[in-house]
């Protein structure tokens, strides 16, 4: 946090090596948290860098009133949440044409592990309605508090508890049909 509040005060300052260690920082779970909610690399790549594009914009005025890292995790889903809506009133993507996200370096037998395993838990994700999906994303992957989440979905902060709890309930529904067939 006081890493954060320096980065910020020389970002500010017209730092650009303050904006690439921030961007360094939180690159990694910002395209986790959008490749979640989106369910695209290229996509979950453009949001992140939307973001950060905004973010280096508006430096000179920006404030830090909490963490940066739940400021750019809601900046990150609140483009996600945009880019969700007009997308499902143009179409619908077929589960087949879904990129795994980016992620650190790994074997080539841990990548087809992998590979495995996220598609099982991006196809039952897709099943889940947005909200839940959101939820499930941004508490686990964002390490989003309920709160901060409530009040992204605008709702009470029971509300995104029993969204989120209701999304693992059916997550592992979901993903226990698969183990069994």
């Amino acid at each position: 946090m006081l890493e954060d509040k320096l980065l910020v005060w020389k970002l500010r300052r017209g730092s650009k090596d303050a904006l690439r260690a921030i961007y360094e920082k939180y690159r990694d779970d910002l395209l986790r948290i959008a490749a979640g909610l989106l369910r695209e690399r290229g996509l979950a790549e453009d949001v992140v860098h939307e973001v950060f594009i905004a973010f280096a914009a508006s430096a000179a005025s920006f404030t830090l009133t909490g963490s940066l890292r739940g400021y750019l995790t809601t900046c990150v889903a609140n483009k996600a949440r945009n880019i969700n809506r007009t997308m499902s009133r143009q179409k619908t993507v077929g589960l087949d044409e879904i990129d795994p996200p980016v992620s650190g370096m790994r074997r080539p037998d841990e990548w087809i592990i992998y590979d495995e395993q996220f598609q099982q838990v991006c196809s039952a994700m897709a099943q889940l309605p947005f909200e839940q999906s959101e939820a499930v994303v941004l508490r686990i992957q964002g390490a989003m508090k309920f709160r901060d989440i409530a009040k992204l979905q605008q709702t009470s902060t029971k509300t995104a508890l029993s969204r989120y709890r209701y999304g693992l309930d059916k997550l592992r529904s979901i993903l226990k049909s698969e183990v069994i067939k």
